[in-house]
């Protein structure tokens, strides 16, 4: 799970395509930059979507760009507006 997780924070630090605000939601940018290097991202009903795992387990994602009072039991995609970059923030597990 730690080495999907190391995995998918380099695709979203180091994405193939940068994120522009005003074209795309950061919701559908992190889903194409994830589709983009061979996961499958699905729809989840916990989160704004989900990347699904061998073996049918799922990691649940919100995507946000305001990292205050975040839930604890989600992985979260956080978009700084002031650097232009994403970060990832793992669930606390």
């Amino acid at each position: 799970m730690k080495k999907v997780l190391k995995v998918i924070n380099d695709v979203i630090t180091n994405p193939p395509i940068p994120h522009e605000p005003y074209k795309q939601s950061l919701k559908n940018w992190a889903k194409y930059c994830l589709q983009n290097k061979g996961f499958i991202v699905t729809y989840a009903q916990k989160g704004d979507f989900a990347v699904e795992l061998k073996g049918g387990e799922k990691l649940y994602f919100k995507v946000t760009n305001n990292a205050v009072d975040l839930d604890d039991n989600i992985n979260w995609i956080v978009w700084d507006s002031a650097a232009k970059k994403a970060s990832l923030i793992p669930q606390m597990l």
